[in-house]
Protein backbone atom coordinates (compact mmCIF):
# COMPACT_ATOMS: atom_id res chain seq x y z
CA UNK A 1 0.00 0.00 0.00
CA UNK A 2 1.04 3.26 -0.68
CA UNK A 3 1.84 6.18 1.61
CA UNK A 4 -1.12 8.85 1.26
CA UNK A 5 -0.06 11.89 0.03
CA UNK A 6 -0.06 15.00 1.96
CA UNK A 7 -3.11 17.60 0.86
CA UNK A 8 -1.25 20.52 -0.77
CA UNK A 9 -1.27 23.63 1.29
CA UNK A 10 -3.14 26.66 0.11
CA UNK A 11 -1.83 29.94 -1.20
CA UNK A 12 -0.80 31.80 1.74
CA UNK A 13 -3.49 34.35 2.30
CA UNK A 14 -2.61 38.27 2.74
CA UNK A 15 -3.43 37.94 6.86
CA UNK A 16 -0.25 35.28 6.55
CA UNK A 17 1.79 37.23 4.40
CA UNK A 18 1.53 40.29 7.67
CA UNK A 19 2.14 37.35 10.14
CA UNK A 20 5.31 36.94 8.20
CA UNK A 21 5.72 40.62 7.71
CA UNK A 22 5.62 41.00 11.32
CA UNK A 23 7.61 37.78 12.64
CA UNK A 24 10.63 39.59 10.56
CA UNK A 25 10.57 42.52 13.09
CA UNK A 26 12.35 40.26 15.35
CA UNK A 27 14.71 38.38 12.97
CA UNK A 28 17.99 38.40 14.95
CA UNK A 29 16.65 39.87 17.63
CA UNK A 30 18.75 37.47 20.14
CA UNK A 31 17.37 37.49 23.76
CA UNK A 32 14.68 40.29 23.48
CA UNK A 33 11.46 40.47 25.24
CA UNK A 34 8.59 40.95 22.46
CA UNK A 35 6.03 42.75 22.67
CA UNK A 36 3.30 42.16 20.73
CA UNK A 37 0.18 44.16 20.23
CA UNK A 38 -2.57 42.83 17.60
CA UNK A 39 -3.43 39.67 16.72
CA UNK A 40 -1.51 39.35 13.52
CA UNK A 41 1.52 40.93 15.15
CA UNK A 42 0.90 37.90 18.12
CA UNK A 43 0.64 35.12 15.53
CA UNK A 44 4.05 36.89 14.03
CA UNK A 45 6.23 36.89 17.63
CA UNK A 46 5.07 32.94 18.24
CA UNK A 47 6.12 32.16 14.86
CA UNK A 48 9.53 33.84 14.98
CA UNK A 49 9.91 32.28 18.47
CA UNK A 50 9.17 29.11 16.48
CA UNK A 51 11.25 29.17 13.55
CA UNK A 52 14.54 31.77 13.28
CA UNK A 53 14.04 33.23 16.48
CA UNK A 54 14.76 31.22 19.57
CA UNK A 55 16.10 32.63 21.83
CA UNK A 56 13.30 35.17 21.63
CA UNK A 57 11.61 36.14 24.94
CA UNK A 58 7.33 35.78 24.98
CA UNK A 59 5.56 37.27 27.95
CA UNK A 60 1.82 36.16 28.34
CA UNK A 61 1.50 40.17 29.48
CA UNK A 62 1.20 40.11 32.84
CA UNK A 63 4.26 39.00 35.26
CA UNK A 64 5.24 35.47 33.25
CA UNK A 65 7.53 34.31 30.56
CA UNK A 66 5.79 32.22 28.24
CA UNK A 67 6.78 29.36 25.75
CA UNK A 68 5.07 29.61 22.28
CA UNK A 69 1.97 27.77 23.41
CA UNK A 70 1.69 29.91 26.50
CA UNK A 71 3.51 27.32 29.38
CA UNK A 72 5.40 29.40 31.67
CA UNK A 73 8.87 29.41 31.31
CA UNK A 74 9.35 31.97 34.61
CA UNK A 75 8.83 34.77 36.20
CA UNK A 76 9.14 38.51 34.93
CA UNK A 77 8.97 40.76 38.09
CA UNK A 78 8.36 44.49 37.00
CA UNK A 79 11.16 45.88 37.75
CA UNK A 80 12.51 43.21 35.74
CA UNK A 81 10.73 44.30 33.05
CA UNK A 82 11.36 48.03 33.23
CA UNK A 83 15.25 46.90 32.85
CA UNK A 84 14.41 45.46 30.13
CA UNK A 85 12.46 48.02 28.86
CA UNK A 86 15.00 50.91 29.79
CA UNK A 87 17.86 48.86 28.34
CA UNK A 88 17.04 48.46 24.64
CA UNK A 89 16.46 44.65 25.66
CA UNK A 90 12.22 45.13 24.28
CA UNK A 91 10.78 45.34 20.99
CA UNK A 92 7.44 46.17 20.83
CA UNK A 93 5.08 45.98 17.94
CA UNK A 94 2.64 48.53 18.46
CA UNK A 95 -0.61 50.24 16.86
CA UNK A 96 -1.15 53.75 15.41
CA UNK A 97 -3.91 55.86 15.23
CA UNK A 98 -1.99 58.17 12.79
CA UNK A 99 1.82 57.64 11.67
CA UNK A 100 3.21 60.82 9.80
CA UNK A 101 6.99 60.40 7.60
CA UNK A 102 9.39 60.31 10.10
CA UNK A 103 7.47 57.52 12.55
CA UNK A 104 5.54 59.94 15.12
CA UNK A 105 2.72 57.87 16.69
CA UNK A 106 -0.86 59.24 17.83
CA UNK A 107 -2.78 57.62 20.15
CA UNK A 108 -4.21 60.15 22.28
CA UNK A 109 -6.78 62.04 20.07
CA UNK A 110 -7.92 63.70 17.17
CA UNK A 111 -7.93 67.46 15.81
CA UNK A 112 -6.41 69.61 18.59
CA UNK A 113 -4.99 68.85 22.05
CA UNK A 114 -7.00 71.54 24.14
CA UNK A 115 -10.49 70.79 22.49
CA UNK A 116 -10.39 67.03 20.41
CA UNK A 117 -12.57 65.99 17.90
CA UNK A 118 -12.22 62.93 19.16
CA UNK A 119 -10.74 61.10 22.52
CA UNK A 120 -8.21 58.14 22.31
CA UNK A 121 -6.49 56.00 24.10
CA UNK A 122 -4.00 58.48 25.85
CA UNK A 123 -0.30 58.62 25.15
CA UNK A 124 0.04 55.41 27.81
CA UNK A 125 3.48 54.52 27.40
CA UNK A 126 4.39 55.01 23.79
CA UNK A 127 6.84 57.63 24.51
CA UNK A 128 9.04 55.43 27.17
CA UNK A 129 8.58 52.67 24.65
CA UNK A 130 9.68 54.45 21.35
CA UNK A 131 13.01 55.90 23.53
CA UNK A 132 14.03 53.34 25.69
CA UNK A 133 14.02 50.09 22.95
CA UNK A 134 13.59 49.06 19.53
CA UNK A 135 9.60 49.87 18.18
CA UNK A 136 7.67 48.68 15.05
CA UNK A 137 4.34 49.49 14.19
CA UNK A 138 1.23 47.31 12.96
CA UNK A 139 -1.47 49.13 11.38
CA UNK A 140 -4.39 46.70 10.03
CA UNK A 141 -5.86 48.95 7.73
CA UNK A 142 -3.75 51.30 5.54
CA UNK A 143 -5.27 55.00 4.66
CA UNK A 144 -5.02 58.53 4.83
CA UNK A 145 -6.45 58.59 8.11
CA UNK A 146 -3.36 57.05 9.45
CA UNK A 147 -0.61 58.07 7.46
CA UNK A 148 -0.78 61.48 7.72
CA UNK A 149 1.21 64.65 6.96
CA UNK A 150 1.40 65.79 10.68
CA UNK A 151 0.45 63.80 13.44
CA UNK A 152 -2.09 65.74 15.63
CA UNK A 153 -0.14 64.88 18.96
CA UNK A 154 2.98 63.11 19.36
CA UNK A 155 2.86 60.02 21.23
CA UNK A 156 5.36 57.57 20.23
CA UNK A 157 8.45 59.59 19.09
CA UNK A 158 9.73 59.56 15.57
CA UNK A 159 12.81 60.39 14.11
CA UNK A 160 12.99 63.81 13.80
CA UNK A 161 12.33 64.26 17.59
CA UNK A 162 14.22 61.50 19.19
CA UNK A 163 16.62 63.77 19.49
CA UNK A 164 19.91 60.75 19.38
CA UNK A 165 18.24 58.62 22.38
CA UNK A 166 20.96 55.97 22.85
CA UNK A 167 17.76 53.09 21.71
CA UNK A 168 15.69 54.81 20.13
CA UNK A 169 15.19 52.97 16.74
CA UNK A 170 11.88 52.37 14.62
CA UNK A 171 12.27 49.36 12.81
CA UNK A 172 9.64 48.61 10.39
CA UNK A 173 5.67 49.60 9.66
CA UNK A 174 3.75 46.44 8.78
CA UNK A 175 0.36 46.99 6.90
CA UNK A 176 -2.30 44.75 4.90
CA UNK A 177 -0.87 46.79 2.04
CA UNK A 178 3.12 46.55 2.80
CA UNK A 179 6.09 46.93 4.71
CA UNK A 180 7.53 50.21 5.52
CA UNK A 181 10.70 50.85 6.99
CA UNK A 182 13.25 54.06 7.28
CA UNK A 183 16.22 53.30 5.51
CA UNK A 184 16.30 56.75 4.02
CA UNK A 185 18.97 59.21 4.41
CA UNK A 186 16.44 61.59 6.32
CA UNK A 187 15.20 58.47 8.02
CA UNK A 188 11.77 58.96 6.55
CA UNK A 189 8.97 56.19 5.25
CA UNK A 190 10.44 54.21 2.65
CA UNK A 191 8.27 51.27 0.47
CA UNK A 192 9.87 48.18 1.76
CA UNK A 193 8.10 45.50 -0.11
CA UNK A 194 4.52 45.03 -1.26
CA UNK A 195 2.18 42.34 -0.40
CA UNK A 196 0.63 40.19 -3.47
CA UNK A 197 -1.86 42.01 -5.08
CA UNK A 198 -0.64 45.63 -3.84
CA UNK A 199 0.74 48.22 -6.21
CA UNK A 200 2.85 51.14 -5.88
CA UNK A 201 -0.05 53.12 -7.35
CA UNK A 202 -2.52 51.85 -4.07
CA UNK A 203 0.09 51.93 -1.61
CA UNK A 204 0.73 55.94 -2.50
CA UNK A 205 -2.89 56.63 -2.78
CA UNK A 206 -3.97 55.42 0.82
CA UNK A 207 -0.97 57.54 2.15
CA UNK A 208 -1.39 61.28 3.03
CA UNK A 209 2.28 62.22 2.39
CA UNK A 210 4.86 60.89 -0.54
CA UNK A 211 6.85 57.97 -0.02
CA UNK A 212 10.41 57.34 -0.67
CA UNK A 213 10.05 54.75 -3.54
CA UNK A 214 12.56 52.96 -4.85
CA UNK A 215 13.05 52.02 -8.01
CA UNK A 216 12.25 48.36 -8.07
CA UNK A 217 10.04 47.12 -5.13
CA UNK A 218 10.17 43.49 -3.97
CA UNK A 219 7.37 41.67 -3.06
CA UNK A 220 7.11 40.64 1.04
CA UNK A 221 8.56 37.42 1.17
CA UNK A 222 5.98 34.65 1.44
CA UNK A 223 5.93 32.17 4.05
CA UNK A 224 7.44 28.44 3.68
CA UNK A 225 5.53 25.47 3.64
CA UNK A 226 6.46 24.81 7.07
CA UNK A 227 5.53 28.44 8.13
CA UNK A 228 2.26 27.80 6.94
CA UNK A 229 2.07 24.82 8.60
CA UNK A 230 2.96 26.31 12.36
CA UNK A 231 0.41 29.36 11.38
CA UNK A 232 -2.62 27.19 10.48
CA UNK A 233 -2.25 24.13 12.74
CA UNK A 234 -0.34 24.84 15.88
CA UNK A 235 -0.11 28.73 16.19
CA UNK A 236 -3.59 30.08 15.15
CA UNK A 237 -5.69 27.21 14.03
CA UNK A 238 -8.40 29.42 15.09
CA UNK A 239 -7.66 31.80 12.25
CA UNK A 240 -7.63 35.00 14.76
CA UNK A 241 -5.47 36.72 11.53
CA UNK A 242 -8.26 37.04 9.60
CA UNK A 243 -10.16 39.25 12.83
CA UNK A 244 -7.86 42.06 11.43
CA UNK A 245 -7.08 41.12 7.94
CA UNK A 246 -9.87 39.32 6.10
CA UNK A 247 -9.47 38.22 2.72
Amino acid sequence: MSAAHPVPLSPPTRAEYCVIACAEAWRDAGETLASPMGLVPSVGARLARRTFAPELLLTDGEAMLVDPDGTVEGWLPYRQHLALAAGGRRHVMMGASQLDRYGNQNISCVGDWAKPKRQLLGVRGAPVNTLNHPTSYWIPKHSRRVFVERVDMVCGVGYDHAGGARHHRLVRVVTDLCVLDFATPDRSLRLASLHPGVTVEGVREATGFALTVPDEVPYTRAPTAEELRLIREVIDPQQTRAREVPD
